[in-house]
């Protein structure tokens, strides 16, 4: 028997709903027929992780992953171009918060490019910073980051301020760090090849390359974990495993839970940590 227009579409549809054949009945199950999913190569490892940073998401509030307001780089209502030029070439950064009285008042937020059409001589005598603020956009430290990234999409906006229970500044989120969360690491052209090897994301959650020396984390963490077998965390981490991790992967070494943000076929680039609790004697016992 001859085959028909479409039966090719009709068998690959037939081995997705197969895959799906008991529905699962919480998100867990759902990972769980992934994972045999991407065993069976039906996708590969790079998309199982986005997959995961998916439904990760949502449980991932703004806190964990805001930079704090002390890393923050804003610029003063009070100064003149020259001093907010040179404020935003020595950051490259894109967007910047513009503070007036205090770093708890954020009157709006400064687009680099928008500071372009004052490089001439004489437009710059009309140069006015309340003409070319963005108005800020607030949100608490509880937001969850999928309702986050929606309302990033929604109003096109791509940077907010991170506001505690008090109403005071606690550090800004990006759309670019929600993203990370599911895509992994984000490097560009402007991000120093020479920038801190550990970085604090939120509370007790830090960002850091791979090829951190072990001295250099045991230093920053006051903790003791060994060199002797490994230099460098990305050794530790391969030699606890056994094998070369994957975008996605997570490891628990003592405190320390590792989670592989970015890595390929010969190398991890970047991590993310996040530091756990001292346990109790009694939940020990």
């Amino acid at each position: 028997m001859s085959e028909q227009p479409g039966d090719t579409q009709l068998s690959l549809l037939d081995k997705i709903s197969r895959i799906f054949l008991d529905v699962p009945s919480d998100r867990n199950e759902l990972i769980e027929l992934l994972k045999k999913s991407h065993k069976r190569n039906l996708f590969d490892a790079d998309a199982f992780a986005m997959i995961e940073g998916v439904f990760e998401v949502s449980d991932i509030q703004v806190r964990d992953i805001m930079v704090p307001r002390s890393h923050m780089a804003v610029l003063d209502l009070e100064h003149g171009y020259e001093e907010m030029l040179s404020v935003v070439v020595d950051s490259g950064h894109s967007r910047f918060p513009m503070i007036g009285d205090g770093r708890d008042e954020i009157v709006g937020i400064l687009l680099a490019k928008d500071l372009l059409r004052y490089c001439n001589l004489d437009e710059r005598k009309n140069f006015d910073i309340k003409d070319v603020l963005r108005p800020p956009i607030f949100v608490p430290e509880s937001k969850r980051l999928n309702v986050l990234l929606k309302e990033f999409r929604t109003s096109r906006n791509h940077m907010a301020i991170v506001v505690d229970e008090y109403g005071g500044v606690s550090g800004l989120v990006t759309i670019e760090d929600v993203l990370e969360q599911i895509v992994g690491e984000i490097d560009d052209e402007h991000d120093d090849a020479d920038a801190a090897n550990i970085r604090r994301l939120g509370i007790n959650r830090y960002s850091l390359k791979a090829l951190t020396d072990i001295e250099e984390f045991n230093e920053y963490f006051g903790c003791d974990l060994s060199d002797e077998e490994s230099d460098t965390i990305a050794g530790m981490i391969m030699r606890h495993l056994g094998h070369l991790p994957k975008r996605g992967e997570s490891v628990q070494i003592g405190r320390f839970l590792f989670k592989v943000m970015s890595a390929d076929s010969r190398r991890i680039k970047h991590l993310q940590m996040v530091l756990l609790p001292v346990p109790t004697k009694a939940a020990e016992e």
